[in-house]
């Protein structure tokens, strides 16, 4: 990354791959950060500028990458890759922590459980500029987005049909909108637009609160 390309990037302000850190805070707070990224699309943080884009620069460039790498390493599970660039602007350091998207979903913060427990896993995603725990529908779909198992020849059940045909009057459906058309339990309704999502029929959203909300795909 080019000196230029940081200034762009930091003028641009946060967004869905972009965080501003005046400084490393801790250990938990940025594994927050790097798990929301890898669980997402990737994205960058930069250490050294704080959320109203002013340059305040860090005090120990590598300094700060070993303290990210303790977060990605022990706070993070699985371990999170990443690389680091070291910028100089206007004399001061700024550190540009890149982190890809992930192959290995969902991340999570270290609970050292030898399996994911979706009652108590603390999962987070990217949503607009904010890092958000996800829900379990979307635990649940970054599962199957990492093991490659999508639906094929997906047959359309009586729960199914009564999810698309509420769609073809609303724009969007949530877990108790299809519980209420259906008269379907929460964990049925669940499971039912997690499978219409994986049989790429739905989308999944997820609103700054973490609430999940889902739109037909056709």
């Amino acid at each position: 990354m080019t000196r230029r390309q940081l200034l762009k990037i930091i003028e641009e302000g946060e967004n869905l791959t972009v965080e501003f850190k005046q400084r490393f805070s801790s250990y938990e707070k940025i594994a927050k950060e790097l798990i929301a990224f890898a669980n997402t699309k990737g994205g960058i943080i930069l250490f050294g500028i704080d959320d109203n884009k002013s340059i305040y620069g860090v005090r120990s460039e590598k300094g700060e990458n070993e303290l990210v790498k303790i977060a990605a390493k022990q706070y993070c599970e699985p371990e999170i890759d990443f690389e680091t660039e070291y910028i100089n602007v206007n004399n001061k350091e700024i550190v540009v922590i890149k982190i890809p998207e992930s192959q290995n979903k969902p991340h999570r913060i270290q609970d050292y459980r030898g399996r994911l427990d979706l009652n108590t896993a603390q999962v987070y995603i990217r949503v607009n500029d904010k890092s958000v725990p996800a829900s379990k529908e979307m635990i649940k779909i970054l599962q199957t987005q990492s093991n490659g198992k999508g639906l094929k020849n997906y047959g359309l059940g009586k729960s199914e049909k009564i999810a698309l045909n509420y769609l073809e009057t609303h724009e969007t459906i949530t877990v108790n909108d299809l519980c209420k058309a259906g008269n379907l339990s929460k964990r049925r309704a669940s499971r039912t637009l997690i499978n219409l999502v994986r049989a790429n029929l739905l989308f999944i959203h997820t609103k700054e609160n973490g609430e999940n909300y889902f739109s037909s795909s056709i």
